[in-house]
């Protein structure tokens, strides 16, 4: 029989594509498990969730998607419980926090594949042209500091990609930076609170409209900001652990830092974690829990967050990527993440409300955007979406 796995695309170009990643698990796995083919298609971050929809709403779901959440999926009644397809010690191997973040009601649904945190990336070099000696720290440092970066001649000081790729991300650590954030303590939606309004009203007056910034915002995604970043256009961005290997290889010297909050560095990072869902569709359980059993081993969890220089969502791989002297850079992210502020997956509105996010939440900050009534629409919609999904 033939398990298919559609997963998204963490590499940056043709050669680091996941999809050489997923090919090669695949051989070693049907080469231990006769009987089992595992079928990939592999698509980008900017089209995997209308790709899952698609096939989900023509009756074709896959047996195994990787992608950015699942919470709808599970309210609908359409995934398998975790504990009825993996071991119990694959099970308790995930991290509690990113544990709990997979679970629907109480049960875990979502699966954590991998993991990372944000910090302020920024360009030792250009900074010290323009004579600045340390990273921002608040919010009106990173103003003043882009604008001795835009005197001395750099083409963007600060890099904000609002486009679709990603939008959620750079979303929420402003949020987090302002003091707000998607949800409140008992997990309902404050899209729309004062802090949030206020956050996005300073990028547009501040940062977006005295130039300081990339010119269009709402149509930067994430890898266009990394890329400017890399090629020396950019002095600072907030980044995952990704960048770090690509600014490497383009001869950056960069630095990292806490994100810049209001009144001081930021006391909130954002924490994403990427999920596995398995479909109950084809019924077929037991090939897809030994099949996630040899996705978890640890050698295999450590091969793909090695590559792309992300975070393991495991007890044992996280473990030892902290103790790897050759991973030593990793570690301010590791520490991280266990205090991370993470996209409310559990609630089942979320990845609808996201693909409304992810289109609208760029025009805040155009010259004549309006924060208040952006994120009030957003605010309704999700809402509506929590309110009226199954």
């Amino acid at each position: 029989m033939t398990l298919k796995l559609v997963a998204a695309d963490y590499g940056d170009r043709p050669g680091n594509s996941s999809k050489r990643y997923w090919d090669q698990l695949a051989g070693e796995f049907e080469f231990q498990h006769p009987g089992i083919t595992v079928d990939v298609d592999v698509y980008n971050w900017n089209t995997i969730d209308q790709k899952v929809d698609a096939l989900v709403k023509a009756g074709k779901a896959p047996d195994i998607a990787q992608t950015g959440s699942y919470a709808d999926y599970a309210a609908q009644g359409k995934l398998y419980p975790a504990e009825q397809l993996l071991s119990i010690p694959t099970q308790a191997a995930f991290l509690p926090a990113l544990a709990e973040a997979g679970q629907v009601r109480r049960i875990q649904y979502g699966m954590p594949f991998v993991a990372s945190t944000r910090v302020l990336f920024y360009n030792k070099d250009l900074l010290a042209k323009a004579g600045i000696q340390d990273p921002p720290e608040t919010w009106d440092e990173l103003r003043s500091d882009a604008l001795a970066l835009r005197r001395s001649g750099v083409q963007v000081p600060y890099a904000l990609p609002l486009g679709t790729e990603e939008a959620q991300a750079e979303t929420l650590n402003w949020m987090l930076s302002g003091g707000g954030g998607y949800t409140d303590g008992v997990g309902s939606y404050t899209i729309d609170s004062p802090e949030n309004i206020e956050t996005f009203t300073w990028l547009r007056d501040e940062l977006v409209g005295a130039g300081l910034t990339n010119k269009s915002p709402s149509r930067t995604d994430r890898r266009a900001a990394f890329d400017a970043f890399t090629r020396g256009d950019v002095a600072m961005v907030n980044g995952h652990p990704t960048l770090m290997q690509l600014a490497q290889e383009n001869g950056i010297r960069y630095g990292t830092a806490p994100l810049p909050g209001k009144k001081g560095p930021s006391k909130a990072t954002t924490g994403v974690a990427d999920w596995i869902m398995a479909f109950k569709r084809n019924g077929h359980r037991k090939e897809i829990g030994e099949f996630l059993d040899f996705v978890y081993e640890e050698k295999n969890v450590l091969k793909f967050t090695g590559e792309y220089n992300l975070l393991p969502v495991t007890n044992s791989a996280s473990d030892s990527m902290r103790s790897d002297p050759a991973q030593r850079k990793v570690r301010p992210f590791l520490d991280q993440l266990p205090g991370a502020k993470f996209y409310p997956v559990g609630k089942r509105s979320w990845g609808a409300t996201v693909r409304v996010l992810k289109t609208s939440i760029g025009s805040t900050v155009e010259r004549n955007g309006d924060p208040a009534s952006v994120l009030g629409s957003l605010q309704r919609k999700a809402g509506l979406l929590e309110n009226s999904t199954p």
